[in-house]
């Protein structure tokens, strides 16, 4: 088995001001990525320090979770999409690291 070098990357937001809809169209149809992943937290806080959270038995429309947007593809491709992604949700906000996946 070989491996290629990747990049991960990873979006933090918040329910309120996540532009998912917008987000995950872009990665997937012009973008092309490997896969999209959004995680929905239970509790979260970002620099502004205010906390977003709910009773884990009452998640409502109206929490304002914290979300994770995740993918990974080749490093060109993921700078590219990280470029786009700061103009929309603007900096601070995505968090990448290099990584190895594994291929046939």
């Amino acid at each position: 088995m070989k491996t290629v070098e990747v990049t991960m990357v990873r979006v933090y937001l918040t329910e309120t001001n996540a532009h998912l809809k917008t987000l995950i169209k872009r990665l997937n149809d012009w973008g092309k990525v490997r896969g999209v992943t959004v995680f929905r937290g239970i509790a979260g806080f970002g620099q502004s320090g205010k906390i977003h959270s709910s009773q884990l038995m009452s998640i409502a429309d109206d929490d304002d979770l914290p979300l994770v947007l995740e993918f990974f593809d080749d490093p060109p491709k993921a700078a590219a999409m990280i470029d786009w992604i700061n103009n929309i949700v603007g900096p601070g906000h995505v968090v990448t690291w290099d990584a190895k996946l594994s291929v046939d």
